[in-house]
Order: C-alpha cells, then sequence, then structure tokens
C-alpha cells in the first residue's frame, strides 16, 4: 500500500477539486527524463513525505487488511475495507495530476485480471510509480519495461523462512539495486520484528534491526514497511517501529499501516524524524475513510515547503 519527495513547490493551494486542470509551478528532484533515481536520499531527507498507493486485487482496486489474505480460493476470512467502482488507472491519473511520484502499485494476486489492471494504472502514471506481486527475475524487468520505475519484492527472496541471499543477488542482476525495493514489512515476534511473507501468513527468521536493514541496504534502493500488527486497521501506527526505521534504515523507507488521522502523519513525521515517509490506505476518503485526500496532499506540499 504501500514515494518519492517533493522539493518545495511554489504558490500552490491544493483547495480544490480533483478534476481541475489548474497548472503549478513546482520545482522536484525527481527526474521524469531519469525516473530511476531515488530522490528520497536517506542522508538528507528530513521532511515526512506522502506516498500514495493502488492496490489491486482480481482486477479491481480494494483495501484489504493484510493478514486477512490467506491462501484459500475462495477468500474464506477475507476483510475488505472498500471495494472502488473507478479502475486502478484513475488513481495512478489523480496521483498524477498532484505530482505525487514514487507511490506503489500491489497486486493482491497473480491472476490475469490484477496484471492488467497494474499494466493500466503504470500507464496513466508512466515512469512514476514502482509496482510489487509476484516480481521475480523472470519478469522484474518486463515491468520496468511497462512503465514501473522500481519493483517491490518480498516472498520471492524469502525460502522456508529464511532469507535466500543468492534470489536477492539474482534480482539485483536483473534489475540494477537502484530499481529495486525491498518489503520487509513486519509484526512482532518474541519481542522483535520479524518480516511476514507469503501474503503475511508465514513470520520469516529475518529479524527487521540495524544489522539486517545494513546488509539489506546494500542490495536495494528503498524499503516498504507495513506494520502488519496495525495495517488496515485504522487504529493507530506502530510507533516504535517507525523509530526504529528512522534510527536503522540506510536507505529511504516508506511505513504504511494504522493511520487513522491527520494526527499520525504527524506522529510518524516526529517519531521518523522526517526520515520515514508514510502511505495512507484505508483511511483516505478516496477508499471510503476518514481522511480527506486533498488535506494529505496539502499536508505533504507544506512538508516539503518547509525542508
Amino acid at each position: 500500500m504501500s514515494i518519492l519527495s517533493l522539493r518545495p513547490h511554489i504558490g500552490i493551494s491544493c483547495a480544490r477539486p480533483h478534476n481541475s486542470r489548474q497548472s503549478r509551478s513546482t520545482t522536484r528532484c525527481f527526474d521524469p527524463q531519469n525516473p530511476v533515481t531515488s530522490v528520497n536520499d536517506a542522508s538528507v531527507n528530513k521532511t515526512c513525505s506522502f506516498r500514495p498507493c493502488i492496490d489491486i486485487h482480481k482486477g479491481q482496486v480494494k483495501q484489504i487488511v493484510g493478514s486477512s489474505l490467506g491462501g484459500s480460493s475462495d477468500n474464506k476470512g477475507l476483510v475488505t475495507n472498500f471495494a472502488s467502482e473507478e479502475p486502478a488507472e484513475y488513481y495512478a491519473s489523480l496521483y498524477k495530476q498532484d505530482d505525487l511520484p514514487g507511490g506503489h502499485i500491489i497486486m493482491l494476486g497473480a491472476d490475469d485480471a490484477s496484471r492488467e489492471a497494474a499494466k493500466k494504472a503504470l500507464a496513466a502514471y508512466n515512469g512514476f510509480m514502482q509496482i510489487g506481486g509476484g516480481i521475480d527475475p523472470e519478469n522484474a524487468a518486463e515491468w520496468l519495461d511497462t512503465g514501473a520505475s522500481h519493483v517491490i519484492v518480498t516472498s520471492y527472496i524469502f525460502q522456508d523462512g529464511q532469507l535466500n541471499e543468492e534470489r536477492l543477488q539474482e534480482l539485483v542482476k536483473a534489475v540494477g539495486k537502484d530499481r529495486l525495493v525491498l518489503d520487509l514489512s513486519c509484526k512482532k515476534h518474541n519481542g522483535a520484528y520479524h518480516v511476514a511473507t507469503d501474503r503475511w501468513q508465514k513470520i520469516s527468521s529475518l529479524a527487521v534491526d540495524e544489522q539486517s536493514l545494513s546488509k539489506l541496504g546494500k542490495s536495494c534502493a528503498e524499503f516498504l514497511v507495513h506494520g502488519v500488527d496495525v495495517e488496515g486497521k485504522q487504529s493507530g501506527v506502530d510507533e516504535e517501529l517507525i523509530k526504529l526505521l528512522a534510527a536503522q534504515s540506510p536507505v529511504p523507507v516508506t511505513y504504511a499501516g494504522g493511520v487513522s488521522s491527520m494526527d499520525d502523519l504527524e506522529l510518524i513525521n516526529r517519531a521518523g524524524q522526517g526520515r520515514v515517509d508514510v502511505t495512507v490506505g484505508s483511511a483516505l476518503d478516496l477508499f471510503g475513510g476518514p481522511i480527506s485526500y486533498t488535506e494529505v496532499v496539502f499536508w505533504h506540499l507544506q512538508q516539503r515547503s518547509s525542508s
């Protein structure tokens, strides 16, 4: 549910309808001629940015409690917070209109309908969104050619609950570290955060800590981290995890999970020391939630103008 930062916008108000074609004067550090560059340099980024998302399940944009995603074909136990009547490309076009590069598209399943929907979304915001869900060395380059700025990978690099470094290096060889985002979505296990794989149903042996972040940061451009314990529940963010990521991540990192109000965005900004970006899913009014998308975009622009 899983963004590349924006530099200050000059004389901008986002208090306008979504269909407005009003032009903006912007200065961005995201080069449209070189979309593979990660502009959210962990060494210089000191403000939290909003990174939008598009989650696709069976070809439809949905917001699902990730921990309810099981392996059964009948989706028994699946908790769906929102199912959109709009296609995926509608949201990608909106993010393009509002200058929000670096968001992510996640395919919650390997079905043809989801792949087609993802391709249309990438075409609508070509070169400015990341793609995840079933990515491996065989298809990663194809997704980049389709228009993704980066590919996001989790389960492929884990085998039998262990990090498979050979598989990780296969991906680096296939697309290069600068176009690879590692999804280290995790949950508490025996007092530590451990990466959850296979639709978050399996807890791996890999703890998310200084050692693992430092090591994995050498093989990727960014991290995407969902707080699995709170994701999709709008019950508040995982402040402890955010602080850990801010202190230990050597590369840009985006946090997702539990946002329920604008106050949570401020909490992430403070706890993350401006070094952790944020994705908001179910809580946005775009997806049936209580938080105004327009207000979040305005907050994002304020963060960038103060950096």
